[in-house]
């Protein structure tokens, strides 16, 4: 374990690769690996991508990248893929959309499923940004599944968080309920050379002007991701989003809420599994036949399960030293 963690902490891709492996598929190693390399993140500026199926979220992603490698930085990437239901098996396209990148040695590519996970993530997204984090990558780039107006998770793990939309959808403005505009530190229109990109620029517009007073309006940006038009002023809109949070006060207080966030979503895991671990099958299945015959409801049924787990175990939080 210590030789492959050297080999991390000098560089070597081929050992990010291997401990970001052991860190989604939850091994105890990836659990190890993350102890010892948690201390060196806490640089890089994490950027979230996300928006509907089909808004070019993929492209915008290499096309960011790009511009960053024509600026001299280095990017890390995790694409979140939508993965199987019942399989949660994955095809992981977004890696393929990205082959231009692949020989960069300044760029890292990770595709995940999603596994079923909510807000257009993967379990174990937080964990695998922190490793790229450690890595010394000036920006961990992270594109959401594009499940539509419900992937608000990504605010609470990116630093500026991207809301992409583009034109000739339909009812432009149907896409773009209250719970994701909200989220948006800049919103990206797409596709700017399709038809309909100043009107949905107007719509934008009017429907950030029925904010509270004072409250803050995300700038709107037209870009073309397959010419890489506009990425010079998409970079620029990013660096001056992490320049407000850095003066405002915004980017400590950012920080603690997703340690908070973290750390409650690690802690919601565990639980279940030890509950899983303390409910032999045939209990578990003698309590869903109950809340299925309306003689139990779910909620009572939940801590009867969580009672067990807490007779069985102090109640005490251990510190590591």
């Amino acid at each position: 374990m210590d030789d492959l963690v050297q080999r991390f902490l000098n560089g070597e891709r081929r050992a990010l690769a291997r401990i970001i492996s052991r860190v989604e598929n939850e091994t105890p190693e990836g659990r190890e690996y993350l102890r010892a390399l948690f201390p060196h993140s806490g640089k890089t500026h994490t950027i979230g991508i996300t928006g509907g199926a089909g808004s070019g979220k993929s492209t915008l992603t290499g096309a960011l990248a790009a511009e960053y490698r024509r600026r001299g930085k280095t990017v890390g990437i995790a694409a979140v893929d939508p993965s199987s239901p019942f399989t949660h098996g994955a095809i992981l396209g977004d890696r393929i959309r990205m082959q231009d990148l692949a020989l960069d040695p300044g760029v890292f590519v990770r595709s995940m499923a999603g596994r079923g996970a909510l807000g257009g993530l993967a379990p174990a997204i937080d964990e695998v940004v922190s490793i790229m984090d450690a890595f010394g990558f000036d920006y961990v780039v992270i594109e959401t599944v594009g499940a539509g107006q419900d992937e608000v998770e990504i605010a609470g793990t990116a630093l500026t968080t991207i809301l992409v939309n583009n034109p000739g959808t339909g009812d432009d403005i149907q896409a773009l309920k209250a719970g994701i505009i909200e989220i948006a530190d800049i919103l990206v229109v797409n596709k700017a050379d399709h038809p309909g990109a100043d009107v949905l620029v107007s719509q934008l517009q009017a429907l950030l002007s029925l904010a509270p007073k004072g409250s803050r309006r995300p700038p709107i940006l037209k870009t073309t991701a397959t010419r890489g038009e506009g990425m010079d002023a998409l970079a620029d809109a990013i660096a001056a989003h992490r320049v407000e949070l850095e003066t405002t006060g915004q980017l400590e207080k950012h920080r603690a809420e997703d340690a908070r966030h973290q750390v409650l979503s690690i802690a919601r895991a565990i639980l279940l599994e030890k509950i899983r671990q303390a409910t032999p099958e045939h209990e578990l299945q003698a309590l869903v036949d109950r809340v299925a015959a309306r003689q139990l409801d779910p909620h009572s049924a939940a801590e009867e399960l969580a009672a067990a787990v807490e007779q069985s175990e102090p109640r005490a939080i251990k510190r590591r030293v």
